[in-house]
């Protein structure tokens, strides 16, 4: 079942009915969508994927998938789950345009971070990020991601597979997720 997970600022939980809108708006921003899975989808696509996290990834419990709030406003989404690409379990994130340069970019990708080594159990996570995309390979170095390899995709392009093991501070940031889970 997917978590609530907070931050500073942020409040990580599942999606609601409610949230097609928001979740079609942020996926239909070519500069957030640019840089996810295959890049920017119809908008019948991204409701179909709306509807797929109720009729498939909830009801089978197949990955963890959040919305990202501040201040109750949708903006930005989180997964892990698991990738074939390096054989263990990939965080994925993005944030409304809205929300850069504010400073909460780091946030969704720890709390999901911290989740995966606490409650997953998780002895490494990755990211893979588009070669072209530069701010995404900064923001996880800063929280301790390091380059793996790059690997050249089907259609020629190079995705870059980021990795991180477990710190210490690991285990005090998911001490306060759960203290705050079983709160809510």
């Amino acid at each position: 079942m997917t978590p609530t997970l907070r931050t500073e600022r942020l409040l990580l939980e599942p999606y609601g009915p409610q949230d097609e809108e928001d979740f079609v708006a942020l996926f239909q921003d070519t500069r957030v969508s640019q840089w996810m899975g295959d890049g920017t989808a119809s908008e019948t696509a991204d409701r179909a994927l709306s509807g797929r996290i109720f009729t498939k990834v909830y009801a089978q419990d197949l990955f963890d998938v959040c919305s990202v709030r501040r201040n109750g406003l949708l903006i930005g989404h989180a997964e892990i789950k698991p990738t074939d690409i390096a054989g263990g379990h990939e965080i994925i994130y993005a944030l409304a345009p809205a929300a850069w340069g504010s400073g909460p970019g780091t946030e969704p990708a720890e709390a999901v971070v911290a989740y995966g080594f606490g409650t997953l159990g998780l002895t490494k996570v990755y990211a893979t990020v588009a070669a072209p995309n530069e701010a995404s390979p900064t923001l996880l170095a800063r929280i301790g991601f390091g380059h793996v390899r790059d690997n050249t995709e089907n259609d020629g392009n190079t995705t870059r597979l980021l990795a991180r093991r477990p710190a210490a501070s690991d285990k005090s940031a998911l001490a306060r997720q759960e203290r705050v889970h079983r709160c809510l």
